[in-house]
């Protein structure tokens, strides 16, 4: 293997053993109450390593908020033939992990997804990003989903559909990490839990048999 390869596969498990600690101590110790130098300890490296990977404590609530829009993108661009538009849409969100029922498929990403909500209710720093990093790629899948089906949606009808969608999710998923058998120790019943939950709010878009208009009228 090229010793390139080689320092990618040790960055990543860096990266992941960091994620891990952080979670693990957000967890049993509360996000306030964990510091950097307890995260990097946990992880076995020094602070200076943790800073080589993430900006602040912050950051590891949102690991990888690019690669989720890309991937929102990418499945609407590779919408198939008489697919519907809210079928894309559906199927784009899920890329992108705004539907974690079936984007989180490893339990660390799981575990995240609940401290993120949970510290978000508490932590003003946390709460504001998390609805900027929402609304940024809202803005974008809106933008995508007007360009893939120009004859169903202006950009107002495609921002609509959007938001309706992700806040129908993003309201049950609040309510389900604040009820108190939702915590994170068992990574299992909470994908379980999220997968159940997300497929409930989502059924009604799933059943209809063509997505709404939101063309204004006059």
């Amino acid at each position: 293997m090229p010793p390139s390869a080689l320092r990618d596969r040790k960055r990543e498990r860096t990266r992941r053993a960091l994620l891990e600690a952080a979670v693990e101590l957000f967890e049993t110790r509360g996000y306030d109450e964990t510091t950097v130098a307890d995260i990097a300890a946990a992880a076995d490296v020094g602070t200076r390593t943790f800073f080589n990977y993430f900006a602040s404590k912050e950051e590891l609530l949102f690991p990888e908020p690019d690669e989720r829009v890309r991937a929102a993108v990418a499945a609407i661009a590779s919408r198939r033939v008489g697919e519907r538009p809210v079928e894309v849409l559906l199927r784009a969100l899920r890329a992108a992990g705004d539907n974690p029922g079936e984007h989180l498929v490893d339990n660390l990403n799981a575990r995240i997804a609940a401290v993120r909500a949970q510290v978000s209710r508490t932590v003003p720093a946390v709460s504001g990003r998390a609805a900027h990093a929402q609304l940024v790629a809202q803005r974008e899948i809106g933008r995508q989903l007007h360009a893939a089906f120009p004859e169903e949606f202006d950009e107002v009808g495609a921002a609509a559909l959007v938001g309706a969608v992700v806040g129908a999710v993003s309201g049950a998923l609040t309510v389900l990490f604040q009820q108190p058998n939702s915590g994170p120790e068992d990574g299992e019943r909470l994908h379980r839990q999220i997968h159940e939950t997300t497929s409930k709010v989502l059924q009604p878009w799933l059943a209809s048999s063509r997505a709404p208009h939101y063309k204004p009228v006059g």
